[in-house]
């Protein structure tokens, strides 16, 4: 097919432009053969003819798909040229944020000019061991590659990093370098990596500067060799220095920076240690202030010194040197301040104390008169005399410079000399990776000499690449055996021989150099004479005799000859050398010009065991005058093209890897892309070269399954033929017809540039018409139901129009019928009411006539009745007058008679009065008259009293209410001063009560009045009563009101204390799992060092020579006691190990000073009352515990039951701990009682090995300290949950017994008293909270206090461990060992004095046992006296029949002492794992070494309890050491672990842990011993077992999960195929061999089934499922983010396809909640993400709700690396991007981009006790274990 057949229109093309260097356009019509113009339309709409050129009739260049764009690998796009490598990096660079595209073989880095995080440690763990093509391009998969194949080809590699300043190139090698030392790590323990890191700064500090390009722009070039050995860890480095920049020490242009090292040695002038170098501010120096800008933004100078200085003692470089170089440097800047002073034309001097000359010389150690004289004069040797000769100012000037340059020279050499020094190893070297830090291709607007060597060296460079590219691709073609033809490409050994061929450039440079009067423009004229027209790549400029133009690769350059004889020479006079030379007080200086024999260049310094190459010596790269031997005489050309040469030769034997770094703009904006400025680039490193030979070719490969997969919608399906292979070819052949545009391989298909998008249209085109036909048949499909339900519609509306209609037609007729209806009712209404009115007004007039009859009949009867009484009373008035006056007659005769009677008498009683029995009876008669008269006066009283209190309890009620409700009720102000007038009427009326009743029977017109006053009181009552039930009604809608507030502000309450509670109990659960998670790598990393310890043991047997027969010597410090105590310490068991090992043959040590016993007793007593303060808030938190418990037992039901079971369980452990320090303090007396002897405290005495378990012993009592803390938590949420339901209930009852009240209340006194009280009642309930809140928090700020103290004093025991770290080695294991020794010494004593104390109280109980005893024994005897013998002997002694029992088994083992290692062997050591499971009972193992302990305890053999211990733990030890990758085997020993720890938990005796035994279970329970100590190692061995298991997992599915996850297509068909680059990753086709979803569903099938076979805990199962799809989702998502391939709509579709078929597989499983699914919740949102729109704003608000559990940096990451499969996907735009990262800028969360796969998830042991009788487990003959018996 014809290139010409593919612009058609609508076509796209590029178009050359002279802004944006390529522009877009589209075809407005096809191309025809022979066209002069083709239409065009721009992208912004502007058409345009573009004409072809009249001779080549080139076309424009075709543009790649959108569905090609932004491809990992240019070699991958359709059409390759300079604009579509350009597209597409601008698309990566700017749309993705993507700064690495691979180019075939090179790797394109494009410096963004911003910190990335994508250098991490997780991004490096995620690029090791995968392939290159499998991740997205980087510097670590390039670095990956290199050091795969260094250990793959056992070959040597390089990377070379080159490209222009500020391009990266530093940067990228750095991060190459730190890959190395990341991955491979250090094969010894002097941390060879950290030095190789640590070189970088001190490089940076003497060999960077900043340029108007970069702020840190490399000056020189460098090769770093990092050696490995055998097993490909670091151990070395070498590096090699090439054309430092001197000229930079003296001269900067404009904004640019001297060396970094002055600014840092200006920046920190004011530390002590440098007052002596008298330093000033960098502006003060000439040398540091030419350019103008001292300062780089964002950078302090003086942090920067004081990392350097650090790298310089990592290195080895001492303090004493460190000040050497400073004194160096600092007289080279007071050089540069040396003035002189013109005398003459000729001459100059300088003054005399000239203070900079004087500061440089007292720095240097050199007499001032004689630097000052040379500086000023020359020496001139003739064959017969010498001369010496002043020099002119400019002359002198310069050779002050001369002397600077050359002093830095030297000292740089030094520093690279010793930094290679520092590197060495001694350890023979296998193999190295190169890296190659040189500087890119260089034009400016004056080149001079230092470009030449630049791009000289790249010139050569460029060749190597190419030829290596070519060769690349002829291996291609021969191992596919395609027919190889001849591709040409450029070669540029023509520039190359015209530089350093015999009467090249170089070679007329050097002669021109010897010379006597040699000069740059004779050298000029030698070059045009020579090569002017002779040589077509030199070239002569128009306007200028002292320049020359060379032809190189990337573009022509011009040189200005002017200093390149100077430079060239490098010209330091002898004499200011050998001043510096006499030198006796700086005997660095001395070292700096050592002759070339003795000071070896930084780059010949050969470590022994490096290859051939490697041990070449290479010449110094700087020249250096002065000197008489023939290597001085080199000129700097010369001795760079030598090491030129040594460098080719050194990449020519590795396998090279190339990083081109592009500076995408002059102006360091980051992400912004120039195109002018890339495309210089990319021509001059080699890019686009790449591309033309790629090009040449077959550039595009497939493999015959991805053309079949994706070119399958081009067959018919009789075509499809079972051979891919001729399925293929016979596809082709039928659309290809030129058979030359492709070749069949042997694996793959090849095209010629241009044929896959040929292919590509063909299949756009046929989707395309497929697509039509789907949406003709949709649309149609569509229309037609439309119209069926448009037609159905219609029906309906007709159908309710007509029902409609209906309605209103029946409703017309009923309103007639009703209208008709009413009508008659109305007339028979109107009727019937004029009847009524006649009816009535008839009857009114009847009733009046009748009731005026009748009311006249009545008044005559009244007045007559009337008439009767008022006779009847006049009458009766007249009779009573009469009788009245008749009385009064007869009383006053009566009067006159008894007055008359009267005095008679009383003369008589005068007489009389005088007697005294006289006036006793007077007396008598008065008492009784007197008594009387005060009884009714009581009487009186009291009535009153009673009337009156009511009235004052009345007015004070109404008063004290009414008092009351005026704040709350101003309505009723009125109502309420009536009140108190009618009070007040009450009270005024019940005075005339009071009065009126003495006159009651007085008249009866006052009882009318009092009838009256009743009346109006009575309705005054009513009123009142009315008024009052108002305000009642009013009080119970306030109370009510206030019920409703208090309800309100309860539950508002308690949702707060809820809230609180919750929130405190999340957080105290992530601190459980915090210390847990942290404790049990502490103990992952103890078991990993204990494993190193047994490694380091064995090569140390290995090592150590073959005693002697006979004599056989053990470990001292080994004991069957050994795993006792395995909790992790500051001090492991590797560190003891090379003390021991050291001292053991050694002299012993004499025995410790007792004076240390007594500083370090402040420790010992600090721990005691840490554990009694801990002990007693615990006994404090248990008796609460307990009261609260008790209080509301018959309340609520029990709660926290299993909580409370472990706090006792807790308790009993620490009451356990007591008879450990008992145990302690016995062999601690047992060891020190040997005290006597001189050996006692030296190594491998009894004293010794005690001391050395102490030491771990009080790491276990921080971890039981730390334990205790966790239970006091625990307790306190117990504590708020008891509080909380208590405080609900009494709220809800009080409210409910509120309401009861005060519906019976009726009077407003008991209103009021209810109001009152339930504001107390409120008061009372807010006091008690606050109480409770405050006592809470007090609680918390203690426990937080405590665990504050506990992280301190183990934060200082981390501090002290990383001090000791710092030492050496053997220092730090003596230091640290003698520290503990010390202490633990020190810790016995305080030990052996409790015991005393115990022994005291033992001897006294001994003594109130013996005397409790006797007595026992008297009262014994007392009543044996008191039976008679009579008694005794009466009674008959019966015959009694005894039975013999069966033997009953007691759930017990018996061994022998010596068979307990064949028990371990036979058990343990031997055993197969799989014949266990499947024939025998879970667990076996386990229950027959718990009934061995079981017999062991009821013998009471306290021995043979920790033999027997010991040996199965180091037994289960080995077994999985030997065994480890095993996961049966592992699998088997954590399930039996397990059930030997719940066994011991079980038996315990513990109350705890008896609940669910039986009584015969109760009755196996240990008897003798507590071992809980051994509880707590049995579960730290099951944590390191549970680990090493998760890792036997993780290694076993880490292959499988991308590709099943990811690659393989579970749905086929859905993932489209794309075509591959050169770097094609693996397929997502399902070959043989690869892994698929199912292997992942198999692999968890055989892990689930061998745990439950195995017996394993079903929690302990969901722990491990949950940690292995945390690893699952983790990997892929990972693996995901770092795979611009994998992120498409597809692949998210087959993700969440995968998602679900393992949750399916976790509901088989009934795995459910175990929390696995959760773990994939990230996962299952980036596939979410994939899937779900991404163009408005409502899908950003979408998405920032529904990814929750992905990180805003991988919301990004996805969204920037979707890449549409098909033509029919769009792309993310950068808005919705930059959208979504506003939206969730504010979400805190983390910054890391990957997820930590290495992550594992704290593990816990629930206790599962077992309902299986130890008595009837029977042994099977199988085992071999017929010495055991059961018993």
């Amino acid at each position: 097919m014809a290139v010409s057949e593919l612009y058609t229109k609508y076509a796209r093309v590029w178009i050359p432009d002279p802004e944006e260097v390529w522009k877009s356009a589209e075809l407005l019509k096809d191309y025809k053969q022979g066209d002069k113009v083709i239409q065009l339309r721009l992208e912004e709409g502007k058409e345009l003819e573009y004409c072809l050129d009249p001779k080549t009739k080139e076309l424009p260049p075709l543009r790649n798909p959108d569905i090609l764009v932004g491809e990992n690998d240019l070699t991958a796009l359709s059409y390759l040229h300079e604009p579509a490598v350009l597209h597409n990096l601008k698309v990566r660079f700017i749309d993705s944020k993507l700064i690495y595209t691979y180019c075939g073989i090179v790797l394109v880095a494009i410096n963004p000019y911003e910190q990335l995080p994508i250098y991490g440690e997780d991004i490096i763990n995620a690029y090791s061991g995968q392939n290159m093509g499998d991740m997205d391009p980087h510097i670590f998969a390039v670095a990956e590659e290199a050091y795969k194949q260094m250990a793959r080809d056992e070959r040597n590699q390089s990377i070379i990093v080159s490209g222009e300043s500020g391009a990266g190139k530093t940067v990228s090698a750095k991060y190459a370098m730190r890959y190395f030392a990341t991955v491979s790590g250090s094969a010894s323990e002097a941390n060879v990596e950290e030095k190789v890191l640590a070189s970088n700064p001190i490089m940076e500090s003497i060999g960077n500067a900043k340029t108007t390009r970069n702020d840190n722009s490399s000056r020189f070039g460098k090769y770093i060799e990092i050696g490995f050995d055998k097993r490909y860890r670091i151990i070395g480095a070498n590096m090699r220095t090439y054309l430092l920049e001197k000229s930079r020490v003296v001269f900067q242009a404009e904004e640019e920076r001297n060396y970094h090292i002055f600014y840092q040695l200006c920046a920190s002038a004011a530390l002590p240690e440098f007052k002596t170098l008298r330093l000033g501010n960098a502006n003060y120096f000439h040398y540091t202030k030419q350019g103008g800008s001292p300062v780089i933004d964002g950078i302090d100078d003086a942090k920067e010194m004081v990392h350097t200085r650090q790298a310089c003692t990592l290195l080895g470089i001492n303090d004493l040197y460190q000040m050497g170089i400073f004194r160096i440097l600092a007289g080279i800047l007071h050089l540069g301040n040396v003035g002189f002073t013109s005398r003459d034309a000729d001459s100059c001097t300088i003054p005399h104390k000239h203070e900079p000359l004087a500061i440089f010389c007292d720095l240097m150690g050199v007499e001032y008169q004689e630097m000052s004289h040379w500086l000023c004069h020359r020496k001139l040797a003739t064959a017969s005399e010498t001369y010496i000769k002043p020099i002119s100012k400019l002359q002198a000037i310069n050779a002050r410079d001369a002397l600077a340059k050359h002093i830095y020279a030297k000292l740089f050499n030094w520093i690279v000399d010793h930094v290679n020094k520092a590197l060495h190893s001694t350890i023979k070297q296998h193999s190295f990776i190169g890296v190659l830090d040189i500087y890119g291709f260089e034009t400016f607007e004056i080149n001079s000499f230092e470009q030449f060597c630049i791009n000289y060296a790249n010139e050569k460079l460029q060749q190597q690449f190419n030829m290596h590219v070519f060769k690349l691709e002829q291996e291609e073609y021969m191992k596919e055996q395609i027919p190889w033809t001849l591709i040409d490409f450029y070669d540029n050994q023509p520039c190359i021989n015209l530089i350093e061929a015999k009467l090249g450039i170089l070679d007329l440079l050097d002669e021109e150099c010897k010379m006597p009067k040699g000069s740059d423009d004779s050298w000029a004229q030698k070059l045009y004479n020579t090569h002017l027209k002779k040589c077509a790549l030199f070239e002569k400029p128009r306007m200028s005799n002292k320049a020359f133009i060379i032809q190189h690769f990337a573009d022509k350059v011009e040189y200005q000859c002017e200093g390149f004889l100077e430079k060239n020479k490098d010209t330091v006079y002898e004499e200011q050398i050998k001043v510096l030379k006499s030198s006796k007080k700086f005997k660095m200086l001395l070292e700096l010009f050592q002759d070339e024999e003795k000071a070896l260049s930084p780059t010949s310094a050969t470590p022994s065991g490096r290859t051939l190459l490697s041990r070449t010596a290479v010449k110094p790269a700087k020249a250096k005058p002065g000197q008489a031997s023939k290597e001085h005489k080199k000129t700097v050309g010369h001795q760079f093209r030598n090491s030129l040469h040594l460098l080719m030769e050194t990449l020519n034997a590795t396998t090279p890897h190339y990083v081109r770094c592009i500076k995408p703009n002059d102006f360091k904006f980051p992400f912004t892309f120039d195109e002018k400025r890339a495309v210089q680039q990319l021509r001059a490193c080699g890019v686009l070269e790449t591309i033309r030979i790629s090009a040449a070719g077959f550039p595009s490969r497939w493999t015959y399954q991805e053309f079949f997969s994706r070119y399958r919608v081009l067959m018919k399906q009789k075509d499809v033929l079972s051979d891919r292979k001729q399925t293929c070819k016979n596809l082709l052949e039928n659309l290809i017809l030129n058979k030359d545009k492709y070749q069949f391989g042997k694996t793959k298909i090849f095209f010629r540039a241009g044929q896959v998008a040929y292919l590509e249209k063909i299949r756009a085109d046929k989707l395309r018409v497929a697509c039509i036909r789907i949406q003709k048949t949709i649309r149609g499909w569509l229309m037609r139901k439309k119209y069926l339900r448009m037609r159905k519609a219609a029906i309906t509306i007709q159908r309710y129009v007509r029902g409609y209609q209906a309605r209103c037609y029946a409703k017309f007729l009923r309103r007639t019928r009703a209208a008709i209806i009413i009508q008659k009712f109305q007339r028979m209404y109107v009727v019937r009411k004029r009847y009524h009115l006649m009816r009535a007004a008839t009857i009114m007039l009847q009733s009046l006539l009748r009731g005026y009859i009748a009311r006249n009949k009545y008044q005559r009867m009244l007045r007559e009745h009337k008439a009767i009484i008022i006779q009847k009373h006049v009458r009766g008035w007249l009779a009573r007058v009469c009788y009245h006056r008749s009385l009064k007659a007869i009383v006053y005769l009566q009067c006159c008679y008894r007055r008359m009677m009267a005095k008679r008498e009383l003369k008589k009683l005068k007489i009389e009065a005088r007697s005294v029995e006289r006036y006793k009876k007077l007396n008598i008669g008065m008492e009784n008259k007197i008594m009387q008269l005060q009884r009714k006066v009581d009487e009186q009283n009291k009535d009153y009293k009673s009337l009156l209190e009511k009235l004052t309890n009345l007015e004070t009620t109404y008063n004290t209410e009414t008092e009351k409700l005026r704040s709350d009720v101003e309505r009723l102000r009125v109502s309420e001063e009536e009140a108190k007038n009618a009070t007040n009427r009450v009270n005024t009326l019940q005075e005339e009560i009071t009065r009126l009743r003495k006159e009651l029977h007085q008249t009866q017109s006052e009882k009318k009045t009092i009838e009256e006053w009743a009346d109006k009181y009575k309705q005054e009552t009513e009123q009142l009563v009315s008024e009052l039930k108002e305000q009642n009604t009013l009080l119970k809608k306030e109370k009510e009101e206030l019920n409703r507030l208090i309800h309100d502000q309860a539950k508002e309450m308690t949702e707060t204390m809820e809230k609180k509670l919750v929130e405190e109990t999340k957080q105290l659960e992530l601190d459980l799992n915090d210390e847990r998670l942290r404790y049990q790598n502490l103990l992952n990393e103890f078991s990993r060092l204990e494993e190193r310890y047994e490694d380091l043991k064995d090569e140390v047997n290995l090592m150590v020579s073959i005693p002697k027969p006979g004599h056989k010597r053990t470990d001292s410090t080994h004991s069957s006691n050994e795993s006792e105590y395995t909790f992790s310490s500051e001090i492991t068991e590797t560190e003891d190990l090379p003390l021991r090992m050291e001292q053991e043959p050694s002299e012993k040590k004499a025995p410790l000073d007792m004076s240390l016993f007594l500083k370090l007793q402040k420790r010992v007593t600090e721990l005691e009352q840490e554990k009694q303060s801990l002990q007693d808030e615990l006994d404090r938190k248990e008796e609460q515990a307990l009261r609260t418990k008790t209080r509301e037992e018959e309340e609520r039901p029990p709660m926290r039951g299993a909580e409370l079971e472990y706090e006792s369980l807790k308790r009993q452990e620490l009451e356990s701990e007591n008879k450990k320090l008992k145990n302690e303090l016995n062999e601690l007396q047992k060891a020190l009682l040997e005290k006597s002897s001189p050996e006692v405290t030296a190594p491998g005495a009894p004293a010794y090995r005690v001391l050395l378990e102490q030491l771990t012993s009080v790491s276990e009592e921080l971890e039981v300290r730390k334990e205790e803390v966790l239970i006091l938590r625990s307790q306190l949420v117990s504590q708020k949950e008891a509080i909380q339901p208590k405080e609900d209930k009494n709220t809800m009852t009080d409210s409910t017994i509120l309401l009861e009240d005060v519906q019976k209340m009726k009077d407003k006194g008991e209103i009021a008293q209810a109001y009152i009280g339930l504001k107390e009642t409120n008061r009372l309930l807010e006091s008690q909270l606050q109480s409770q809140k405050k006592s809470h928090d007090n609680e918390l700020e203690a426990l937080r206090g405590e665990i504050q103290s506990l992280k301190e004093e183990n934060n200082r025991q981390q501090q002290l461990l990383a001090q000791n770290l710092q030492l050496p080695p053997e220092a730090r294991i003596e230091a640290s060992l003698q520290h503990e020794i010390t202490r633990l010494t020190n810790e016995n004593l305080d030990l052996m004095e409790q015991l005393e104390k115990q022994d005291k109280t033992v001897r006294k109980l001994k003594k109130q046992l013996k005397v409790f005893a006797k007595k026992i024994g008297e009262l014994e005897v007392g009543q044996m006296e008191n039976i008679s013998p009579g008694q005794i002997i009466d009674e008959p002694i019966r015959p009694v029949n005894i039975p013999r029992k069966e033997k009953d088994f007691q759930g017990m083992l018996e061994y022998k002492k010596d068979d307990e290692p064949k028990l371990v062997k036979y058990l343990i050591l031997d055993l197969k794992p799989r014949g266990v499971a499947v024939n025998l009972i879970p667990g076996l193992p386990a229950y027959i070494l718990f009934m061995c302990v079981r017999h062991a305890d009821y013998l009471n053999d306290d021995q043979k309890v920790r033999s027997l211990l010991t040996s199965t733990i180091n037994g289960i030890k080995k077994v999985l050491k030997k065994r480890g990758d095993d996961f049966e085997t592992v699998s088997f020993w954590l399930s039996n672990t397990c059930r030997f720890l719940h066994c011991l938990k079980q038996y315990s005796g513990e109350e705890g842990f008896m609940k669910h035994n039986t009584p015969r279970q109760n009755e196996h329970c240990l008897t003798n011993f507590d071992l809980a100590e051994y509880r707590q190692v049995l579960s730290d061995l099951a944590i390191q077992i549970y680990q090493q298991l998760i890792r036997v997992l993780e290694n076993i599915l880490q292959p499988m999960i991308v590709s099943g996850m990811l690659e393989h297509e579970t749905i086929q068909g859905v993932s489209g195929v794309k075509p591959p680059g050169l770097r094609k990753r693996t397929s997502s086709i399902a070959d043989e061999g690869t892994y698929t979803l199912d292997s992942i569903i198999r692999q968890l099938n055989t892990f689930h089934f061998v745990m439950c076979q195995h017996g394993m805990d079903p929690e302990l199962i969901k722990q491990v499922i949950k940690q292995t799809f945390y690893i699952t989702g983790a990997v892929t998502l990972n693996n995901l983010l770092l795979r611009k391939d994998m992120c498409s709509w597809s692949k998210g579709m087959q993700i969440r396809y995968n998602v679900s078929q393992l949750e399916e597989w976790l509901r088989d499983k009934n795995l459910m909640n175990s929390g696995a699914k959760e773990t994939l919740e990230p996962l299952i949102q980036a596939a979410q993400l994939l899937q779900v729109k991404k163009k408005t704003d409502e899908d950003a608000e979408a998405i920032c709700s529904m990814c929750n559990a992905l990180t805003t940096a991988q919301i990004v990451k996805v969204l920037n690396l979707y890449t549409p499969v098909n033509e029919f996907e769009e792309r993310v735009s950068i808005s919705f991007i930059r959208t979504i990262q506003m939206r969730l800028r504010d979400r805190k969360d983390s910054p890391q981009l990957l997820m930590d796969a290495k992550h594992i998830f704290p593990v816990t042991f629930p206790f599962n006790p077992s309902s299986l009788a130890l008595e009837t487990i029977q042994i099977p003959a199988s085992l071999g274990l017929a010495f055991i018996s059961r018993v």
